[in-house]
């Protein structure tokens, strides 16, 4: 599971930077910033804090986080296509 790139990646999609997100989470530029890059994991409440700045369910997030081998019982194919309209939704709104 790599948070971070989904952290990330959410990020990007909404137009965010690091600033802006690391103000709506109400943590600093610094931890998101070791965050992103897989230097610290969050705890739960931290990452409903991010989830929220982001305007993404934390369930989303895990998902967007988890690796292949973690998503057992779905398809490649289907999770890349999850993946990608949840992509989409995000940079929609």
């Amino acid at each position: 599971m790599n948070i971070g790139n989904a952290i990330k990646l959410c990020r990007t999609q909404k137009g965010y930077t690091q600033s802006k997100l690391s103000e709506k989470a109400n943590i600093s530029v610094s931890y998101l910033s070791l965050l992103e890059k897989g230097k610290r994991d969050p705890n739960l409440s931290t990452l409903q804090d991010i989830s929220t700045a982001l305007e993404v369910p934390t369930s989303i997030l895990m998902f967007l986080a988890s690796d292949k081998e973690e998503l057992d019982g779905i398809s490649e194919e289907l999770a890349e296509k999850l993946s990608l309209t949840v992509l989409k939704l995000i940079s929609a709104k």
